[in-house]
């Protein structure tokens, strides 16, 4: 191993590393400006093993999650009604420090967390203005195969 160097920048380097950082920080404020409408959509996505709420703004720009791995749980216990109340809490108090008061809930999937993640949200203080069920459903599902000839 060779001697280290230690690489010294110019002014002229250190104000525009400056400016970059600060380019960052003044889209971050904006971002946070925009977040005071005081509504958003949260979107619970309940399958058997876990249960996800995701917090957006109206145009869909993601402001923050939970799961209940994310929040502790493990194994088969992250697929339970109380882990997705637990979720739907945490998620609650975060949209409060946001100041969002109103919510669209979209729901997907058919887990048993649907229901106690939604009650977990309207019991926290959030008023849920709309509840939307967005889980996919086949139509005519895909071709079947062939018949088998013996």
């Amino acid at each position: 191993m060779g001697k280290k160097r230690v690489i010294k920048k110019s002014e002229k380097e250190l104000l525009e590393e400056r400016e970059k950082i600060e380019k960052v920080l003044k889209k971050e404020v904006q971002i946070q400006k925009k977040v005071i409408e005081k509504e958003a959509n949260v979107y619970i996505s309940s399958t058997y093993n876990n249960t996800i709420l995701t917090l957006t703004s109206l145009e869909g720009n993601v402001l923050g999650w939970k799961s209940a791995g994310n929040i502790g749980f493990k194994g088969t216990k992250k697929g339970t009604p109380f882990a997705a109340s637990k979720v739907g809490g945490a998620i609650a108090d975060f949209a409060r420090k946001l100041g969002i008061e109103k919510i669209h809930v979209l729901v997907k999937g058919i887990g048993s967390g649907r229901e106690s993640a939604l009650r977990s949200l309207s019991t926290h203080g959030l008023n849920v203005v709309s509840i939307k069920d967005i889980t996919p459903i086949p139509h005519n599902g895909c071709r079947p195969r062939k018949p088998r000839r013996v």
